[in-house]
């Protein structure tokens, strides 16, 4: 099984989601309210090969949002329960798509060995950027050309090259035989770095850049106060926006200037947002399986199974619920929605 842990674009996004869903709770709380609300398995699609052949996949909304991000350690606890439910769901390679790769990333979250009881398998995980990057290039050198761009005397600037994105694809056009690489970054030593291992490329920032370059692959984010001087490029200008989010098409409008969408831009079909919910046989509780302790709740029924009675199987479901209870987890009615399925089981 794959997945992917994704994220709503905002927190205004996010509160209308939860209002169309009818979490009235969610709708109306703060962001503190949202800072503390667990991950949730809100899909499951099949995907069917032209073979025939048929794979199960899933997707994970982290329940962060962008507004999150200045609190770092909120942001690091959204990535890794994210990471632990995908995990405990079963799925064997989970993508991070939006801004829970570069949180992952930027935090170092390969030293996090372990959440809660769970020790994290980091095989079953991936950022997807090499297979980005690799995407990005295919656009430069399928567009390009296109466009009348001769790579192998064209300027290519690449925003963001230090980073695992920008690196590679720096890495794979140097090997494809562009005429000269622009690096620009944030921060002066990775990119001197970068440098040395490629033997080539002109440091630049961004304001001596643009003008030089027949093709701009942005794969950092784009600050929303950032103007770009269309008339200086050159025309034709390839633009290629491999960041996140991908804003790039409201910067840069003009004759000559094309703007791709870069890397993976789209799920291919709308995401169903059906919560998964704890069922006990063919009995749906409509409580949310995954709750903020890190607990799946079947698993704690599950547990109770082995009584003898169904009265036992009750009263054991009681003692494992009260305590999620008493620690605002679980509400009294989602704790009786629970009991009276356990009670009708067969």
């Amino acid at each position: 099984m794959f997945g992917l842990i994704g994220h709503s674009t905002s927190f205004e996004d996010a509160r209308i989601k939860a209002r169309e869903l009818g979490y009235d709770e969610y709708a109306d709380g703060d962001l503190d309210m949202w800072c503390a609300a667990p991950p949730q398995l809100v899909e499951r699609v099949t995907v069917t090969s032209r073979t025939g052949k048929q794979i199960q996949g899933a997707y994970i909304d982290s329940v962060f949002v962008p507004e999150m991000l200045r609190r770092f350690k909120t942001a690091k606890r959204k990535v890794l329960k994210a990471m632990e439910l995908a995990q405990k769901s079963g799925i064997t390679i989970t993508a991070l798509g939006g801004f829970t790769s570069i949180i992952f990333e930027d935090m170092n979250l390969l030293k996090e060995e372990r959440v809660s009881a769970v020790e994290l398998d980091w095989q079953r995980f991936t950022t997807g950027n090499t297979h980005t990057a690799w995407v990005i290039c295919q656009q430069v050198e399928t567009n390009a050309p296109a466009l009348g761009i001769d790579l192998a005397s064209a300027k290519v600037a690449v925003v963001g090259a230090s980073g695992d994105i920008g690196s590679a694809v720096c890495r794979y056009l140097q090997r494809r035989g562009v005429g000269e690489l622009l690096l620009v970054a944030r921060r002066p030593q990775p990119l001197v770095e970068l440098q040395e291992s490629l033997g080539e490329g002109r440091i630049l920032s961004l304001e001596e850049a643009l003008p030089e370059a027949d093709v701009v692959v942005w794969v950092a984010s784009l600050p929303q106060s950032l103007e770009i001087d269309t008339a200086s490029l050159r025309k034709p200008c390839l633009m290629i926006d491999g960041g996140y989010p991908k804003n790039l098409d409201s910067k840069a409008v003009a004759e000559g200037v094309h703007v791709l969408k870069g890397g993976i831009v789209e799920f291919w079909q709308d995401i169903g947002w059906q919560m998964e919910t704890l069922k006990v046989g063919e009995c749906d509780t409509g409580v949310p399986n995954y709750i903020a302790s890190g607990d799946l709740l079947h698993v704690k029924i599950d547990a109770c199974r082995a009584e003898p009675t169904k009265g036992r199987f009750v009263a054991c479901t009681n003692r494992a619920l009260n305590p999620l209870v008493d620690m605002g987890l679980l509400t009294g009615q989602q704790k009786g929605a629970i009991t009276s399925c356990v009670a009708r089981s067969k």
